[in-house]
């Protein structure tokens, strides 16, 4: 075994949690080296480039609220520049019967957008580590107890050997695609394979824009809907209205032949004829994304499991530690989880590698 094969702790997947892991054990001295499967940084965060220097569109994550410090904190400390989601004018119903319009934003809430999209996020956290220690296109395909007190960490270029790992990927994809052998306990098994996938069983659409024309037909650009395909759709226009875009939320199960053409004559019922030709119309299922949604995902319906608390406790003779958001114990689901189950499992690394105090500041990504 060579010196690069060993390391103190490996970090699968680098996404929002994976990189905040990765950052707060790489800043207190730890050799880290994280692993994606992907041939990008970001998991659940991807953004989408737009004619609008310095503007992109998110096709996945795409706000963050009031009270999620970590994610304030991470925008300040880095410069990413951030607006208000844009919440004047009213809402549409759409129903079987037809479309009404209803007075106010009855769907958003204050909130915040980032201007050049959520993958500024982890181009942040990215910058902080060793260009080295990132390995894209490295999928994991076993973990097992390597017999020296350490895991084995096996993938098409070869095992790793860590003291340490942090499984930043959805528990249920991670069940699925990695074989842990008969090691995990059957009811963290159980768990694993029940918890559903943030965001893995819908399709988010995108239309671009010349402009946010709805807006001056007094429109928020919010909408619902009863019949379809999009149940929920908002204004994504960037700071000022540029670039201008309406982005929803559909069923994964809906997206197949005919799916953008019905899209855009919704849209057109919604908010005028202008609607039906975007400049652009990009299309994210996330429940055909391979390193992000397991077999059974349109079955995990059970969010009570975020955050469980079997999710807490270090597995594998506390040497294999979870992160991903839907393990989060507070805002699950959204960006300030992924940070916070990130930053939980690190500390949760530190104090069982060295006694740390597992509370302590220097592994929190919020005040580095």
């Amino acid at each position: 075994m060579s010196h690069q094969d060993r390391h103190d702790v490996i970090v699968i997947g680098a996404g929002a949690s994976g990189l905040a892991a990765a950052t707060a054990l790489h800043a207190v001295g730890r050799d880290v080296v994280s692993l994606e499967a992907r041939d990008r940084i970001g998991g659940r965060l991807l953004s989408v480039s737009t004619p609008h220097t310095g503007r992109a569109l998110d096709l996945g994550a795409t706000w963050f609220w009031d009270g999620e410090e970590r994610v304030r904190t991470l925008t300040e400390r880095s410069g990413i520049e951030t607006f208000d989601q844009h919440l004047t004018g009213d809402t549409m119903l759409q129903e079987s019967t037809g479309v009404r319009r209803l007075t106010g934003n009855l769907i958003d809430v204050p909130s915040r957008r980032f201007a050049n999209g959520s993958m500024s996020i982890v181009g942040a956290l990215a910058v902080e580590l060793p260009g080295e220690s990132l390995r894209l296109n490295t999928p994991v395909t076993a973990i097992h107890p390597d017999g020296n007190g350490g895991l084995a960490v096996f993938t098409p270029a070869g095992p790793l050997h860590a003291e340490h790992v942090v499984l930043a990927v959805p528990p249920a994809l991670a069940l699925e695609r990695i074989d842990f052998g008969d090691t995990l306990p059957a009811d963290l098994q159980r768990l694993a394979r029940s918890t559903p996938v943030w965001m893995g069983a819908v399709a988010k659409v995108v239309a671009r824009y010349s402009s946010a024309f709805w807006r001056e037909e007094g429109l928020a650009g919010a909408a619902f809907s009863r019949t379809g395909p999009l149940q929920e759709i908002h204004d994504m226009s960037g700071a000022g209205g540029e670039p201008a875009a309406l982005f929803g939320f559909a069923h994964a199960r809906a997206v197949g032949p005919g799916f953008e053409e019905a899209v855009t004559d919704q849209l057109a019922r919604l908010f005028g004829p202008t609607a039906a030709t975007p400049a652009a119309l990009h299309v994210q299922d996330w429940s055909a994304d391979r390193w992000t949604a397991p077999s059974t995902v349109q079955h995990l319906a059970d969010y009570s499991l975020f955050g469980h608390r079997l999710y807490q406790r270090p597995a594998l003779d506390g040497r294999l530690h979870w992160a991903p958001t839907e393990t989060a114990t507070d805002h699950a689901g959204h960006v300030e989880g992924a940070l916070s189950a990130g930053e939980r499992a690190a500390r949760a690394v530190l104090a069982a590698s060295n006694g740390a105090d597992i509370h302590s500041s220097s592994v929190t990504t919020a005040s580095r």
